[in-house]
């Protein structure tokens, strides 16, 4: 291994390093996010720290099979991998938590010399400290500069949010896709039954970076329900065969029409409705749920098995 990064270009070159069994750090990153090139500086040196674990590299959207696999809905991300399986991910740029993580899942800097990953120092060594201090002062000016900068392009991105109560971001258009995952989403909605917006990403750049950065979703194509997004392939996938795109749509108050018309390709506006009331008996039975416990959470899973990665990070918060 020897302490370097390697870009991963294939799932299955990813699959055949994490199921080897070693242990292995994963970071997703995107070329526009800044944050995630000073995270990369200090994944690069924690990978000379530890150079008995794999330190591996995927660009989000030039890999979306890699990153809807590992339900990556932000930049930077990391995944941590040990035995073949998954232990523990991070999301944002937390160079702390990172260094920790790395040290949990990698084990000791030297062979025979026991982990210590409470400290960011003993963890990663005085050039991760520095590279640390750099990435602090940076975000900061970069935050206190960039306030208010790209006023233009949201208020844009925001008109284009709003101007289909169903809005589908992807490459190509409904009628001629230029991507797998796209397409998927189209069929999707086609067999939802909607009426349905797009916007061609790969037309205008300026759309296809700053939609990435306004929605911090790294991947498209990004679907939206009345301006909430709601996520790119797998996730549209895993809602309708679960029924609960239908019900998405349907408490939105989107009609369902004649399937010759679930596209407009941007022009026209999709179908309102009242949504129905809930009846007396679900409404107490919801209420009891809620009143349940002093903190509850509507999941998909239990705690100990999530069966989705949005529930599996919500209860690790609560852990």
């Amino acid at each position: 291994m020897g302490g370097s990064v390697r870009d991963v270009k294939s799932k299955a070159e990813l699959d055949e390093v994490v199921h080897g069994g070693a242990a292995v750090a994963l970071h997703f990153w995107a070329s526009w996010c800044e944050a995630s090139k000073h995270m990369d500086k200090i994944f690069s040196h924690l990978s000379t720290d530890f150079p008995h674990a794999h330190f591996l590299r995927v660009e989000a959207e030039e890999q979306p099979e890699i990153s809807e696999a590992y339900s990556v809905s932000a930049v930077p991300f990391f995944v941590f991998c040990k035995d073949g399986k998954t232990v523990d991910t991070l999301e944002g740029a937390d160079p702390s938590s990172l260094a920790n993580k790395v040290a949990k899942v990698a084990g000791s800097v030297n062979p025979g010399e026991a982990a210590s990953p409470a400290s960011l120092g003993m963890a990663a060594g005085s050039a991760v400290l520095e590279t640390v201090k750099e990435f602090a002062k940076d975000s900061k000016e970069k935050s206190q500069v960039q306030v208010g900068q790209s006023t233009p392009l949201k208020k844009r991105l925001q008109q284009l949010i709003d101007s289909h109560p169903i809005m589908l971001f992807m490459k190509g258009s409904p009628e001629e896709p230029q991507c797998g995952f796209s397409r998927k989403v189209v069929d999707v909605l086609k067999k939802e039954k909607v009426k349905f917006g797009s916007f061609d990403i790969l037309s205008d750049l300026e759309v296809r970076d700053g939609i990435k950065k306004f929605s911090n979703w790294p991947t498209f194509p990004q679907l939206y329900c009345k301006g909430e997004l709601l996520g790119g392939c797998d996730i549209a996938i895993a809602m309708h065969e679960s029924g609960e795109l239908h019900e998405v749509f349907k408490d939105h108050g989107i009609d369902t029409v004649d399937e010759t018309q679930v596209s407009d390709s941007g022009n026209a506006k999709g179908g309102i409705s009242k949504s129905t009331d809930l009846s007396t008996t679900l409404t107490s039975r919801l209420e009891s749920l809620v009143n349940s416990s002093p903190v509850m959470l509507f999941m998909k899973g239990k705690p100990d098995e999530p069966k989705c990665g949005f529930s599996r990070k919500v209860v690790g918060i609560l852990q």
